[in-house]
């Protein structure tokens, strides 16, 4: 019986923070997709049905929040994995 281990590595590229910033403020959620496709994904449904209730007034809640969570997502990118094994 062998020992022997395979390790399979999975780099992600980092994300630019200032990048991430710039495009959530001038493209709102659709800028998040840069950050997070998931969240920016979530976020244009939120904004849509949000703006069409409050005939547009909704963006100026999901535009901030699309902002901050482009900024997070993209910081968290450039964090260190913990080694665990």
């Amino acid at each position: 019986m062998s020992d022997n281990q395979t390790i399979v590595v999975v780099a992600k590229p980092e994300k630019s923070v200032l990048a991430a910033f710039f495009l959530t403020f001038l493209f709102g959620p659709l800028g998040l997709l840069y950050a997070s496709i998931g969240g920016g994904i979530f976020m244009i449904i939120v904004a849509i049905m949000l703006g069409a209730v409050t005939l547009g007034l909704g963006f100026l809640i999901t535009w901030p929040v699309a902002i901050i969570w482009g900024v997070l997502a993209a910081s968290a990118s450039k964090r260190k994995p913990s080694a665990s094994q």
